[in-house]
């Protein structure tokens, strides 16, 4: 970590001072100030927390470099203040989850929006307000405990910006991360997650506007009684679940009828209320979701981690559907945008599935039911980091594919200009169980769980055709295709450009390497320097390219022939994660014969590159290998 002087850090200290309205934030800083605690305000107050195409994400505690009222005040400022300069009459949706602090997150920024003069679009309560917003108010409110506090999920806000062409949006949220985080999430018009340039300029814009653009703005509930009566503060949340509800109904459901049982959690988050409002639309009680973790809970009391890719994550909803006798468990996380599935194999065990098994799945559903006379102006989308067997689908099927870098936010705005072309893009997806369909331009666990149910009713649900049966069926037809995701936990995030740099290093005398390890390196590709193997003449890369991101993909085969002649192949990407301290390797082995030639070489890739490249043990990191 940059460190700064002492001088810096006094007046990043009382520049805090000066903004926080909360006395007990104000006074840690104050306190850490006056016992010259220089080291933990460096840690709370520098770097500040970055805007980018995430938005922000980071723990909630005091200091410029946090989720807080001030950091989300100021991030407010800033994108209502581009906003304001992009549209004539500027709206914006706003809505949150459940997590600590987020209602007052998003009753912050709705009162930016409205003191700005921008019609705002609450997907949130005015009958109960958050605590910290009912502390500053100067009048008397009683807060209505027995009203909702209209938590949504996070496509919600998406969708309401394609619904009310807004201007744009907002979710706050965390997603899956830990208890202690939460994030602010921004959408564009197009009801997608915002990309370059419009993180930069927006982060420009918030450099702009640090300071309070008065006293008003920490008057909430006054902002918010003052927007109700010039019709600026619009509350639209039954308008819009109504209207995403009609719109599952009309774009996904295909046969209203499921007559098997399962069992469903939101993993302590918000999915299940729109979740039981989409199910009825198949009018089925086969179901059962998880007590335990059924409420919106910001603590997650029974996991680990609120994410069900976690180890232990979907325990409970295991546990219940084998007492229930149900071979079927669906999962969304947190803000339930994304889902997850575990399913009996031959063993007759559960067995949860990876997203690129599930996106695999997803995408012979929809190719088995696509108009055939559609199919050649057909795109099916993934990103870079997901499995290739959608490539060889495409190959053999006769639609499109395409994939991305890696984010909804670039599968989202690729969707949109193929459909801006007139192609149809039913379906797109990311290994990290994200699944997107022709709904949001985003990522959404609830319409892919409508999806994967009558998925199920079609081919499992007589029982004559497994899942796992479904899977080496679609495998055998269009090559075995396996991956070995992973990951390297880092103490210092300085370590990522390091490593990168020394892989470089290794081949500084040709354009890419022509070996790693007992592998030939047969595509290469490095989006950081901008290189591409595979392009013609100037080997520049299709994808956009990042020199502040670490992200190099390549292709290696054997350096002995592969026995029965078949194509026997190990793709990976490696890269440093965005949004947390980890240095990220996606592996796929490809087979032409077998899952067990596919397996051990993607195996064989992971043990080239943890002892040729990343040395956990020389660079102090941590290897995570599933």
């Amino acid at each position: 970590m940059a460190t700064i002087s002492q001088e810096k850090l006094e007046q990043l200290a009382k520049s805090w001072v000066s903004i926080d309205p909360n006395e007990e934030t104000r006074a840690e800083i104050s306190n850490l100030l006056k016992d010259n605690q220089y080291d933990k305000l460096q840690r709370k107050l520098y770097p500040r927390i970055a805007f980018g195409t995430a938005g922000l994400r980071s723990s909630m505690e005091s200091g410029f470099a946090h989720m807080n009222d001030v950091t989300v005040l100021q991030a407010s400022q800033g994108l209502v203040e581009y906003l304001s300069t992009k549209f004539p009459n500027p709206s914006i949706v706003v809505g949150y989850d459940h997590r600590f602090h987020s209602q007052r997150f998003a009753e912050i920024l709705a009162s930016v929006a409205l003191l700005k003069g921008f019609t705002v679009y609450y997907l949130g309560s005015v009958d109960n307000f958050s605590s910290e917003s009912l502390k500053f108010y100067n009048g008397v409110f009683k807060n209505n405990h027995h009203s909702c506090r209209e938590y949504v999920h996070t496509p919600l806000v998406p969708f309401a910006i394609d619904h009310l062409h807004a201007s744009g949006g907002v979710m706050i949220t965390a997603s899956h991360n830990p208890a202690n985080d939460n994030g602010y999430k921004v959408y564009y018009a197009n009801g997608c997650q915002i990309i370059p340039p419009q993180d930069a300029d927006i982060a420009e814009s918030i450099e702009n506007n640090l300071r309070p653009c008065g006293d008003d703005v920490w008057h909430i509930i006054e902002n918010f009684e003052d927007g109700l009566k010039r019709d600026k503060l619009k509350l639209v949340k039954p308008e819009i679940v109504e209207a995403y509800v009609a719109s599952v109904k009309d774009k996904l459901v295909k046969e209203a009828r499921l007559d098997f049982d399962f069992v469903y959690t939101p993993m302590h988050g918000v999915g299940l209320e729109i979740f039981e409002k989409c199910i009825r639309l198949f009018n089925t009680k086969n179901y059962s979701v998880v007590e335990e973790q059924s409420k919106p809970d910001p603590s997650f009391r029974t996991v680990k981690f609120p994410n069900p890719e976690e180890k232990g994550a979907l325990d409970l909803a295991i546990a219940q559907a084998q007492s229930t006798g149900s071979k079927l468990v669906i999962a969304s996380d947190p803000d339930a945008d994304r889902f997850s599935v575990a399913i009996v194999d031959k063993q007759g065990k559960f067995k949860q599935l990876t997203g690129n098994e599930i996106g695999f799945l997803f995408a012979m559903y929809v190719i088995e039911n696509l108009d055939r006379a559609k199919i050649s102006n057909t795109y099916l989308l993934n990103s870079t980091v997901s499995s290739q067997v959608l490539k060889s689908m495409a190959e053999i099927d006769g639609f499109n594919f395409i994939d991305t870098l890696t984010g909804f936010k670039w599968i989202g705005n690729k969707a949109i200009d193929l459909e801006n072309e007139g192609h149809y893009v039913p379906f797109g997806y990311e290994e990290a169980i994200g699944f997107m369909f022709n709904l949001v331009h985003d990522k959404d666990g609830i319409s892919a769980a409508v999806v994967f149910l009558q998925l199920y009713q079609q081919w499992f649900s007589k029982g004559d055709v497994s899942v796992v049966d479904k899977l080496e069926q679609g495998y055998k037809k269009y090559g075995w295709y396996k991956d070995l995701n992973g990951y390297y936990r880092l103490s210092d995030v300085s370590l990522t450009p390091k490593i990168f740099e020394s892989v470089r290093n290794s081949y500084s005398s040709h354009d890419y390497p022509q070996t790693i390890g007992n592998f030939k390196v047969t595509y290469w590709r490095d989006l950081t320097v901008g290189f591409d193997s595979s392009t013609p003449d100037d080997h520049k890369p299709i994808l956009p390219v990042d020199p502040h991101s670490q992200m190099i993909t390549a292709v290696l085969a054997p350096f002995e022939k592969p026995r029965n002649d078949q194509d026997l192949s190990v793709r990976f990407t490696c890269r440093g994660s965005g949004t947390e301290p980890k240095l990220k390797v996606y592996i796929e082995g490809k087979s032409s014969v077998s899952e067990t030639d596919a397996i051990k070489i993607a195996d064989d890739c992971w043990e080239t590159l943890k002892n040729e490249w990343f040395k956990p043990k020389e660079n102090g990191l941590d290897e995570v290998k599933p």
